[in-house]
């Protein structure tokens, strides 16, 4: 098959062992790469009912056929398992320019089983294994580990690490790249961590068969004379993901004091504009990619002055501006900071935060924090990632903490999963798109959201509403296969998807085609879940989102979810409880 290796390289941690193992061309052509092969190697290697920390749960880390190829968008790897956050299918992604080594060494996926016997920094070259003692870099923060994988291997590799969240164990830890990019969401450092795996380095000179590169060029070249007229990579360079802080703001789905409020007051001192006006920014992009939403930042004045960063993100911003009321970017930045440097996932981390200050202002708790409380917060999280004190506690996730301290009906997850600042009160798609999404309330499974906010479909709207939020996460399914950035959705949809398969595998498909095979994958990770013990009732939300009015009375109703819910299960060919009818596998 070209455009793959056609093989994964399987390594056992335990034993200092590694095996190569074929894949067949028919798996490529049911599921591509990317999400969909490594979500086929998680059903066949790992036993259902595993505990995410056993040595029998698997690490995928997955590449898709567009990496080393002439495809804009295409930096960025995938790590699968199952997660120790949710119990169930965990996927996570980074871009920066790690996924370029990862690809020359000469597979499509690399499975990590077992446990190394002490701290472990794992080299994996076209030539093969090394593992190298990291004792010295076990403790180390994520920047910093970088650096020491770096000189550790003495060579130019991609590198990968965890920072001391997840070598404590920290159920939402993340693994970093390039400073500051992450695979951030569903804990993925835990599960390294659990492998006593430090970090890994990755380099090769091994080069794939691209099946019909004329067509990718000519893909790459249309869309590199795009670049200075094309109004979404125009407003990626310009304001990167913070442009949404006044958009959310100005409609009333801001999430604010733990999902209390719909509007920040003070929210321009966080927007896209008020961090151009108080610090230093930068656009920067990952490798091959044009948009360069990234913003480098350093803060200007203040006491964190000379701080620097890639961020923040949008959703950090919403994290830790809205829900703990923080209306100051510069301290925003310096949250964000504090958890790059730990390896915690910022969504997670601030709605845990702002989930302790309401035990706190409810008496459920004797320590001392309330909202706007920086110096706090910051201590909260270096507690949580050194399981200090009631950080122990909130490492252990929201559906942990929540039933310790008896506020199960004020927490707000999906299957463990913390939701984005997509409110579905007011975008009803987005009800729709975290109660379906395969590894618990996540936006960019279906971004739903970009139709409700376009007008495409008003976001009340329950009619319709399945079929576009599925047209839209079956592109993005693909978007997954290939492990191609988000931010090409609206540059690559489905006549760009059928080029980019035709030119580096050589499969030519149609529409249908296309979304036969985003329905393989979806059916995949659905019946991993079903196999770890989800149910029907799951695939639900939050009650507050139910009872709890925002922004001029906004709720969802249960029988407005129900409605989506029964149309999505139609459409996807699943029964009424959610249970895939297709025996594909």
């Amino acid at each position: 098959m070209k455009g793959v290796y056609g093989k994964v390289l399987e390594i056992d941690l335990e034993h200092k062992t590694s095996i190569s193992e074929d894949i067949p061309d028919s798996i490529y052509e049911t599921y591509l790469g990317g999400k969909g092969l490594a979500t086929y190697l998680l059903l066949k290697k790992n036993k259902p009912g595993i505990d995410p920390f056993s040595p029998d749960n698997h690490l995928v880390i997955a590449l898709g056929p567009t990496v080393n190829t002439k495809v804009w968008g295409s930096s960025r790897y995938g790590l699968f398992s199952k997660s120790p956050q949710t119990g169930i299918y965990a996927e996570s992604y980074s871009g920066g320019a790690v996924a370029e080594y990862m690809g020359r060494v000469g597979y499509d996926a690399f499975i990590l089983r077992g446990v190394a016997s002490s701290p472990t920094v794992l080299e994996v070259t076209d030539a093969g294994i090394k593992f190298h003692e990291a004792g010295d870099i076990w403790g180390m923060e994520v920047y910093d580990a970088q650096d020491a994988v770096r000189n550790l291997v003495g060579k130019q590799s991609g590198i990968i690490v965890i920072g001391p969240a997840g070598e404590n164990l920290v159920r939402f830890s993340l693994v970093a790249n390039n400073y500051w990019r992450s695979a951030g969401r569903t804990g993925m450092g835990a599960v390294l961590g659990s492998k006593n795996i430090k970090g890994l380095a990755f380099s090769g000179t091994a080069k794939k068969e691209i099946a019909e590169p004329e067509i990718l060029q000519e893909l790459w070249s249309q869309i590199s004379s795009e670049r200075k007229t094309n109004p979404v990579m125009l407003g990626f360079k310009a304001k990167g993901t913070p442009a949404l802080v006044s958009v959310l703001n100005e409609i009333g789905s801001f999430p604010t004091r733990y999902w209390s409020k719909g509007t920040l007051d003070g929210w321009e001192n966080i927007s896209a504009e008020g961090l151009h006006e108080q610090c230093n920014v930068r656009p920067h992009s990952c490798a091959k990619c044009l948009m360069a939403c990234g913003r480098l930042t350093e803060v200007i004045e203040g006491r964190h002055k000379g701080l620097k960063l890639e961020g923040p993100e949008f959703e950090t911003i919403y994290s830790f501006g809205g829900l703990c009321d923080i209306p100051n970017i510069n301290e925003i930045v310096y949250l964000n900071d504090v958890c790059d440097r730990l390896g915690l996932d910022t969504i997670t981390a601030g709605n845990l935060a702002a989930f302790t200050i309401e035990a706190s202002r409810r008496g459920k708790i004797e320590e001392k924090i309330d909202y706007g409380d920086v110096d706090s917060i910051a201590s909260l999280l270096n507690d949580i990632a050194y399981r200090r004190g009631i950080g122990n506690v909130l490492a252990e996730g929201i559906r942990h903490v929540a039933q310790e301290w008896d506020m199960e009906e004020i927490a707000i997850h999906v299957k463990g999963l913390e939701p984005s600042a997509y409110d579905p009160r007011v975008f009803k798609g987005m009800g729709l798109a975290y109660a379906t999404s395969d590894r618990g309330a996540c936006h960019l499974r279906s971004t739903v959201f970009k139709a409700e906010l376009s007008g495409q479909i008003a976001p009340d709207e329950i009619e319709g509403k399945a079929e576009i939020a599925l047209d839209y996460e079956d592109r993005l399914t693909l978007h997954d296969a290939f492990i191609t950035c988000r931010f090409y959705r609206d540059i690559y949809v489905w006549d760009g998807l059928a080029k980019i398969i035709q030119g580096t595998m050589g499969i030519k498909l149609n529409h249908d085609g296309l979304k036969k095979i985003a329905a393989n994958i979806r059916n995949l990770s659905q019946r991993f879940n079903i196999r770890e013990g989800m149910t029907k009732k799951d695939d639900t939300l939050p009650k507050r989102f139910f009872t709890e009015p925002i922004s001029g009375g906004k709720v969802i109703n249960p029988q407005e979810l129900e409605k989506m819910l029964q149309d999505y299960y139609t459409l996807r060919g699943w029964d009424n409880e959610g249970i895939p009818l297709s025996k594909e596998v």
